[in-house]
């Protein structure tokens, strides 16, 4: 297949850090958008990534999956993009799209596995997906979105990962007006719940085991903010709360968020902890509740999201940084050490 050499910045081994490097990009393919990258978000699933934590990385690697750019280019049967739009890309960029979950709209289940935006297979080229930090993406415009012109649209640029990580359990677990939704954890995830599940109506309470981040989590729109440790605090919303939104990626006791509880509400797991989580049987049992998970969304509810956000004028809170920054950014975001999102201005790749 014939290939285009695109500028882009990844790295070719677990020991390296992340530099500038040339990648072979399909050409573009009858039903393919191809645009340049804008701005390009920093996910904590690119960290894992980058150091193989999860010990499928296809080596080289560029990273990023989510992209927002403008259109340089559209193929012959390309109909919802024109050169000039805007467009984005988040996880997905291929599924099978025939079986019945591609069918109904919720491509993040296909029976054969999508492809991921960066590191997997690409079923078109025959190589593998190279991500969102690079000059310019391409993709079968089936995945590609329509980007909202968002005021900061460096800051929307992580809705394509985080937004619709949490937007998606929130409206199915029916985040709505009368409904106490409980956000545990305030990071990249928790900051967006808040924010979206507030859009949708809902009373919100934010539960942190930070306490610089009680007011913050008011500031961004929770009606309460509480300490994990404070036992009395906590105890108020025992049988309290519809639905908990549980954005926290290390070990911590479930059980304690299941008896804040009302009867068939549930704890739904959009973090990804590295060890496995114990439930007590009677957590569960003692008035109908259930622990359960989700990640991402299909393509139209990305859509929906995005649409959704821009309506309300919902963004990341974001630190801005050149590309050059990159290594020093993965750093200060395995220690936690963000204002809740990193986001790369991509013009700097040509600086």
């Amino acid at each position: 297949m014939e290939t285009k050499q695109v500028k882009a910045y990844g790295k070719e081994s677990v020991t390296q850090p992340l530099h500038e490097m040339t990648i072979s990009r399909r050409a573009i393919q009858p039903h393919d958008v191809e645009f340049e990258v804008l701005y390009c978000g920093i996910c904590h699933s690119d960290l894992h990534q980058i150091k193989n934590d999860f010990s499928h990385t296809m080596w080289p690697i560029v990273p990023g999956h989510e992209i927002v750019g403008r259109v340089t280019a559209v193929g012959g049967h390309v109909k919802g993009f024109k050169v000039g739009d805007l467009a984005a890309v988040g996880c997905i960029v291929d599924s099978c799209g025939h079986c019945e979950y591609c069918e109904d709209g919720i491509e993040q289940f296909c029976d054969e596995g999508v492809t991921f935006s960066f590191n997997s297979e690409d079923k078109v080229s025959g190589g593998h997906t190279f991500g969102g930090f690079s000059k310019t993406y391409v993709c079968n415009e089936k995945y590609v979105l329509k980007m909202p012109s968002f005021e900061n649209l460096a800051a929307a640029a992580p809705l394509l990962c985080a937004g619709i990580t949490v937007y998606s359990p929130l409206k199915h677990w029916g985040a709505a007006p009368g409904k106490k939704v409980g956000v545990l954890g305030i990071g990249g995830l928790g900051h967006l719940a808040i924010k979206i599940a507030k859009a949708m109506g809902a009373e919100v309470i934010v539960f942190t085991t930070s306490p610089n981040k009680v007011e913050d989590a008011k500031r961004l729109g929770a009606d309460e903010a509480v300490l994990s440790s404070d036992a009395e605090a906590m105890s108020k919303y025992n049988r309290k709360l519809h639905f908990i939104i549980d954005t926290v990626s290390a070990k911590h006791d479930v059980n304690t968020y299941l008896n804040l509880l009302r009867p068939d509400g549930s704890v739904v797991l959009v973090g990804l902890p590295p060890e496995a989580l114990e439930i007590g049987a009677f957590n569960v049992v003692s008035g109908r509740k259930s622990f359960s998970g989700s990640n991402i969304g299909g393509i139209a509810e990305t859509q929906e999201m995005l649409d959704f956000c821009f309506k309300h004028n919902i963004v990341a809170e974001s630190e801005i940084i050149n590309i050059d920054y990159v290594n020093t950014a993965f750093e200060r975001l395995e220690k936690g050490d963000v204002h809740y999102r990193f986001v790369i201005d991509m013009a700097s790749l040509n600086q």
